[in-house]
């Protein structure tokens, strides 16, 4: 039962080939088997048996009442970052170590009304801070295609969980290329929708203004499930936009014949290596057999993202982190001297290396004196990024190019040098900045491991990258 689809899973639920307590209790067996023990893959920080198993069987229940959705009984994960009343979030920090939310983020609010089953909560890279899934708290997580390799980040978790078959979908968010790359490092297709698209309340945030939540899944026909339930307007959070919620399933199978694709030089560097740029186009060219036209197009201010995502980023981490002080929830020091003891020890205590490392970046370049030099431009060139894509889009309906410049490195590889872990999200940071939709399919493999295919759309484009 574990190799079938979310899609698969919800039909079989339907005709009744199965129970929701049956197949809820599978996957717990497996996660049981191969997650947890010595040699697992370490996707889940939480995992709910007995929730799981007493909302399967209020689902079958609802089920012979007649009263069920395509939901009603399927099980999924969320990552650690969404709230979850009465249920440990940790967001993969010894800061959140003992945080139980009194209340539901939107997007798990979402789920619950439509009857899914959640099994746990996912592990990743500490407040959504990383790469390869090696920052969390709770250990670094395996990628299911080789252990000895990390699964992406900061979504490493719902990636490896799904790759490895131990659920069938899960929800995650996307920063800087969170959901794309590890879904590219394993196999998988995970989706980035348009800024506002998904609410953003009861998400922990790490930089506001570019957070997202997005599916995780195996096949773009189950994001498309997966994304009809995230999907909401939202009066709580103050960045969700009023936008009307169109069914991502109903257009999955019209003709593309005639869509323009945009392949930016900027994404095929002299530097590729050579393996990777060829299975990427030859993954391109099976839209060209289906009748699309290939053009060649220029984003020239890529090479200046990076760059601006690690001033932007790390100054909003430093300021929505400051509320984790150690006074109102969250890890408190033991016997603290004084107030300024507190805070100190608290927060030295409970973040790890690469969150201070970021807090330290974001404050200095917050501070006076440097605001102007460093915040200020970088919203600039944020700006200047974003007027590439839209001269692009001008011409073209959809950009293509790798989802990341390598297939999944070593662990360990890469932990002792941050701007080779930064360089990890290369082609996939621009499009947060922009705020644009973006989606990772496989497209093939480099060395006997998974690579992915990027797709950018254009504002609300979601339909028309998941066809």
């Amino acid at each position: 039962m574990h190799n079938l689809t979310l899609t698969q899973i919800s039909q079989g639920l339907e005709a009744g080939d199965f129970t929701s307590v049956e197949i809820t209790q599978h996957f717990l067996d497996r996660i049981e088997a191969l997650d947890k023990k010595d040699g697992g893959f370490n996707s889940f920080i939480t995992v709910t048996p007995e929730l799981a198993l007493s909302d399967a069987k209020a689902a079958d229940e609802r089920r012979a009442n007649g009263n069920a959705t395509k939901w009603t009984g399927v099980p999924f994960a969320h990552k650690d970052i969404f709230c979850t009343d009465g249920t440990l979030t940790t967001c993969g920090s010894k800061m959140l170590g003992n945080f139980i939310p009194p209340y539901d983020a939107t997007v798990v609010d979402n789920f619950k009304k439509q009857g899914a089953v959640c099994l746990g909560k996912t592990n990743m890279d500490e407040f959504a801070m990383g790469s390869s899934n090696e920052t969390s708290y709770f250990g670094g997580v395996k990628n299911p295609w080789d252990k000895n390799r990390i699964p992406g980040g900061s979504s490493g978790g719902s990636a490896a969980a799904v790759a490895a078959r131990l659920v069938p979908a899960a929800t995650a968010t996307d920063t800087g290329g969170s959901i794309r790359q590890p879904a590219a490092l394993c196999g998988l297709t995970g989706l980035k929708p348009t800024y506002g698209r998904c609410s953003r309340f009861g998400m922990i945030a790490f930089a506001s203004s570019l957070d997202q939540a997005g599916p995780m899944t195996r096949t773009a026909e189950d994001a498309a499930m997966m994304l009809n339930v995230m999907s909401s307007f939202d009066e709580k959070d103050s960045t969700s936009i009023d936008q009307a919620v169109p069914d991502y399933t109903a257009t999955l199978s019209d003709n593309i014949k005639g869509k323009i694709i945009g392949l930016p030089k900027e994404y095929f560097p002299e530097n590729l290596d050579p393996e990777m740029a060829a299975t990427v186009r030859t993954a391109i060219s099976e839209f060209e057999k289906l009748g699309c036209t290939i053009k060649e197009v220029s984003l020239p201010n890529t090479h200046l993202s990076i760059p601006a995502y690690y001033v932007v980023a790390p100054a909003e981490c430093s300021a929505n982190l400051s509320r984790m002080d150690g006074v109102r929830f969250g890890h408190r020091c033991e016997d603290p001297k004084d107030l300024s003891d507190l805070y100190c020890r608290s927060r030295g205590e409970g973040f790890g290396e690469e969150v201070k490392r970021r807090i330290m970046i974001g404050t200095y370049a917050l501070s006076t004196g440097f605001y102007d030099a460093y915040y200020v431009k970088a919203q600039k060139i944020r700006r200047l990024i974003k007027d590439d894509f839209m001269t692009a889009f001008a011409e073209v309906d959809f950009i293509m190019g790798p989802t990341s410049p390598t297939p999944a490195f070593k662990a360990g590889e890469k932990t002792d040098d941050p701007v080779a872990m930064y360089l990890e999200d290369a082609f996939t940071i621009a499009t947060n900045l922009a705020g644009l939709p973006g989606m990772s399919i496989p497209a093939g493999k480099v060395n006997d491991l998974p690579v992915g295919l990027q797709i950018i759309g254009n504002y609300w484009s979601e339909a028309g990258m998941l066809n």
